[in-house]
């Protein structure tokens, strides 16, 4: 992207003013570096979410963004109900919920040393990965409604976990306004074998290290040490997600002239947020993130099991689960009076400051864990919320690493099975079911996670808690 076509209000934001179509401005959050590595296609993503009816404020892009589905990955935009405002299954994404739960394992880096080998294959017996891939229950048509109504609730309620767990969640483990009803058939049969499976892609489940703390206050709180050994967990909805996605995706394209929209891009399809469909896509990506909920809740049962085998000093507590693909009504303030809005974040973080009433009572003075998951083989970080997100971004802030290229182009690159020998020689074991998946992710694929996270930090979006660098890591 040419920084020349974009108006620089600071070393890391970024304006295009209103012109045209536009209802509001887009800002971006980059350095200038991170801004020209962006595809055009972000430039013309982002214009053309702020042309939608009731958008608010401004559409951002987070320093990872890169090209999506109608929204760039990285988006975040707020609709106002009462304004018209609509409701973009391009604007959740395609893997609805898809989120980010770390675990403190009560361990240092020294206790798992001699068994790393065997922890990294039983891990990789145990948890179910890969596209299509199946978990250990066969849900039927009850118990996948009940399912997508109940979230991790229902996985705990199921024997999946603990009633701890639930209070480091995000919604604390239950998206309230689900409507299971809402969701196709076809969405649930590809549900039916897969909950507890990572799946394919940029899935994974992650031994890490903390090999650095920034802030001291906000490590304590999230019980994070020098040297301690924590596992997260990357994925989401799997299959049903997916189909949701096109599922509304198809309804929305056809009705969006009849509601009045003009839309830019087909990809950018909507309804009205008071209009029946738009009503049903809002329950069925809330049954979405139910599931996703669900889905992380059995696989850290599973991974507390293979833990308790081979570790059994370890105490796999949950730090924080949260989501970043999603469309959740809170309240922000609007030239300082509280709204209440939908915030859509697609390939975004949610980042409550301190204060904020959702947060547990351990995290309040510290503001929200934000987890932000690196490529293969290269770090991932813990960050906090800041009270300067709620104005820069409605409390949002990024992902991940964003890719710099497409698989495609990964595969051409880079060969599976020297990545895993050149990553093994570096002391991080892969375990994957493909190796082109593994060429796919190689982590020359994604951008610089520290200079991702960096500016985040710079721009106000969240600041630096912890450095977690992987040790074992399951992919499908």
């Amino acid at each position: 992207m040419d920084p020349a076509r974009l108006e620089r209000h600071s070393p890391d934001e970024w304006h295009i003013p209103p012109s045209g179509n536009m209802r509001v401005p887009a800002i971006l959050y980059a350095p200038e570096d991170l801004i020209l590595g962006m595809d055009d296609k972000v430039y013309e993503q982002l214009v053309n979410v702020t042309t939608l009816p009731g958008i608010v404020k401004a559409a951002y892009a987070m320093p990872d963004a890169h090209w999506g589905y109608g929204f760039p990955i990285g988006g975040v935009a707020a609709f106002d109900a009462d304004a018209g405002g609509v409701v973009s299954a391009g604007g959740v994404g395609f893997d609805i919920s898809c989120g980010v739960r770390t675990l403190t394992t009560g361990l240092q880096r020294k206790d798992i040393d001699a068994v790393k080998v065997h922890l990294a294959d039983t891990l990789f017996a145990r948890i179910p990965a890969g596209l299509g891939s199946t978990g250990i229950l066969r849900l039927n048509a009850q118990e996948m409604n009940d399912m997508l109504k109940g979230g991790a609730h229902w996985a705990v309620n199921r024997g999946f976990g603990e009633m701890a767990d639930l209070e480091r969640t995000e919604e604390h483990g239950h998206m309230q306004g689900a409507l299971p009803s809402a969701v196709s058939h076809q969405a649930k049969q590809r549900q039916r074998d897969e909950m507890g499976t990572l799946g394919s892609g940029n899935h994974y489940l992650e031994v890490q290290v903390v090999s650095e703390l920034y802030a001291a206050d906000a490590a304590a709180a999230y019980g994070l040490h020098l040297d301690d050994v924590v596992v997260s967990i990357h994925c989401g909805s799997r299959g049903l997600g997916h189909q949701i996605g096109t599922d509304y995706l198809k309804l929305m394209a056809v009705a969006a002239a009849d509601f009045g929209i003009h839309l830019p891009d087909r990809e950018l399809a909507c309804a009205p947020l008071k209009s029946p469909l738009g009503q049903d896509y809002l329950g069925a990506m809330r049954a979405g993130i139910n599931c996703a909920l669900a889905n992380r809740q059995i696989l850290t049962h599973l991974t507390r099991q293979v833990f308790a085998a081979i570790l059994p000093d370890a105490r796999l507590r949950v730090l924080y689960d949260v989501s970043h693909n999603t469309c959740k009504e809170e309240t922000h303030a609007i030239d300082g009076k509280p709204q209440r809005l939908f915030v859509h974040r697609k390939g975004a973080t949610r980042a409550f400051g301190p204060g904020h009433k959702d947060l547990p009572a351990e995290f309040a003075q510290v503001g929200q864990p934000v987890l932000i998951g690196g490529s293969m083989g290269t770090c991932s970080y813990a960050l906090a919320g800041l009270p300067t997100s709620e104005p820069q971004s409605f409390a949002s802030a990024c992902h991940g690493a964003g890719r710099a290229m497409s698989r495609h182009a990964a595969t051409r690159r880079w060969n599976g099975r020297q990545t895993i020998d050149e990553l093994a020689a570096r002391g991080i074991l892969i375990r994957c079911v493909s190796q082109r998946g593994v060429a796919e992710e190689a982590p020359g694929a994604y951008k610089d996670v520290s200079v991702v996270v960096d500016a985040a930090e710079k721009s106000g979006l969240a600041r630096k808690v912890a450095r977690l660098e992987p040790l074992i890591c399951i992919k499908g």
